[in-house]
């Protein structure tokens, strides 16, 4: 796992509207912060800098403010992007009768996402954990819109097979986090769970993301849903990008970074994680770096690291 205040229903920020922009428009471009409607999923963007479009898309249970010292290295440089997938952060939920999560479905959100913004071209996607999926959905699906892909400590399947009954299990995540909020888990435990998590997965044993906003974003029951839906699909998402990878090859020349988080320590379970981040960097033709000390939440412990693979994978064609 993985705010600031919002209008809207159960702590989601965004005003009602058409279709794209809900915020304000800057005289070259989008504002730094805005909301943009998604098949009428109001969702929370950033968009900072000058430059080449990078977007950037966190793992599991993240919100937009877990980038905050990746970006100000890439500013300068880049145009970058970030968004809240909806019940994170300060987006709201997909309606009840949506699909389950998919890399495919997800993937067309950062096309959406972009096309919101009004930036048409080519763009370099790095995703973590989870959304390393979802980044490289993106390139296969839509190369002609990708100029990179980064994928930081993200996650790796050798042989994933779909779960049996996705629609029924998606319905139980649905009703467990909804069976939760009723009795204020989420409000009570939700942010404890959060900081928790977050030192797990950093060498330095912090979560370093301001406190009012993860008090802000995690004690609902929006951000419960989404990463209970998210969670129980995982499998699902992998099976299917599995797949896409027999269906869909990644442009040629594509420039390709795998960045795996090396916590120093030396022991199996590191080694194991180390050889499935280089043995997917070989399935992607891509280059492979190890950065060290860092834990999964690699964008807290080497902010530099992540952004200098951002910087370094988006000099190639596009």
């Amino acid at each position: 796992m993985t705010g600031a205040r919002g209008p809207t229903g159960d702590g989601a920020g965004g005003p009602g509207g058409p279709e794209g922009h809900e915020d304000h428009k800057g005289p070259s471009g989008p504002a730094p912060t805005a909301f943009v409607r998604i098949d009428g999923t109001p969702l929370h963007v950033r968009v900072e800098g000058l430059g080449p479009v990078c977007l950037l898309t966190g793992g599991l249970g993240s919100s937009w403010f877990d980038w905050d010292l990746v970006v100000p290295f890439l500013t300068p440089y880049r145009t970058v992007v970030r968004f809240d997938r909806p019940g994170y952060g300060l987006s709201a939920s997909e309606p009840a009768d949506r699909p389950a999560p998919t890399a495919a479905g997800e993937a067309g959100r950062i096309r959406a996402v972009l096309d919101a913004l009004g930036l048409p071209g080519r763009c370099t996607v790095a995703g973590h954990s989870l959304a390393g999926f979802h980044a490289e959905a993106f390139a296969r699906l839509y190369p002609e819109r990708t100029a990179g892909l980064v994928l930081l400590d993200g996650s790796v399947e050798p042989d994933p097979r779909p779960r049996p009954a996705p629609r029924l299990r998606d319905l139980a995540a649905r009703a467990t986090a909804a069976a939760a909020t009723a009795v204020a888990v989420p409000y009570l435990l939700g942010p404890a769970v959060r900081r928790t998590v977050a030192r797990a997965t950093t060498v330095r044993h912090e979560d370093l993301a301001p406190a009012p906003l993860v008090r802000h974003c995690y004690r609902t029951g929006r951000s419960l849903r989404a990463l209970l839906r998210e969670n129980t699909h995982y499998l699902d998402m992998a099976a299917e990008l599995a797949a896409l990878r027999r269906a869909a090859p990644l442009p040629a020349g594509l420039p390709v970074t795998v960045l795996a988080a090396d916590d120093g320590l030396s022991g199996p379970r590191t080694e194991e994680w180390l050889a499935a981040q280089r043995g997917l960097a070989e399935l992607l033709g891509a280059e492979y770096r190890r950065t060290a000390p860092a834990g999964h939440l690699l964008m807290f412990d080497r902010p530099d690291a992540v952004a200098s693979a951002v910087l370094d994978t988006s000099r190639g064609p596009g």
